[in-house]
């Protein structure tokens, strides 16, 4: 089934060609990207239509996540240690370990996150992202990173596949 999502604005990326478009769509067939652009262009078809408030932007992937969940700390809000990550004072827990890459996993989602890249070998840290409904894709350690995918130390975000119409 064809869904056409509308939103005030469209982050269409930030490469070459992309920007933002203002009442901007994405028309979804199924689970792929079939075109991005103006509503008006891509309005008009058999496609259920969802409207959103805001800001719509493309899954992003994150390739900093080895780094960002396996070595970095995300401290409770309650130990009153700031919301970045920190690089840990000794050795973690699995219980520590896990707790830790669940904050960071929000922090993540709080960014636009959709997809992760990098190799996690620390059972906690698969668990949490298996659950928090982030696509863990292959990819190798790029290192520190930020939490953001679209700051510019981060390298190009991904975006779907789509073709234009």
């Amino acid at each position: 089934m064809l869904t056409l999502h509308r939103a005030r604005l469209l982050h269409t990326g930030t490469g070459a060609g992309t920007g933002t478009v203002e009442d901007g769509a994405v028309l979804v067939d199924g689970a792929t990207v079939t075109a991005i652009g103006p509503f008006d262009e891509l309005a008009g078809g058999p496609a259920r239509i969802r409207e959103w408030p805001g800001l719509l932007v493309p899954g992003l992937l994150n390739r900093h996540a080895a780094w960002l969940l396996e070595t970095a700390y995300h401290p409770d809000p309650r130990e009153e240690r700031g919301d970045r990550p920190l690089l840990p004072d000794g050795d973690l827990t699995d219980e520590q370990r896990g707790g830790s890459a669940r904050r960071g996993l929000q922090r993540l989602l709080a960014h636009g996150t959709t997809a992760l890249a990098g190799p996690l070998h620390r059972t906690p840290v698969r668990t949490a992202v298996t659950r928090s409904g982030l696509r863990h894709l292959p990819g190798p350690d790029t290192g520190p990173g930020p939490l953001d995918p679209l700051d510019p130390r981060a390298g190009a975000p991904w975006r779907p596949p789509c073709t234009g119409r």
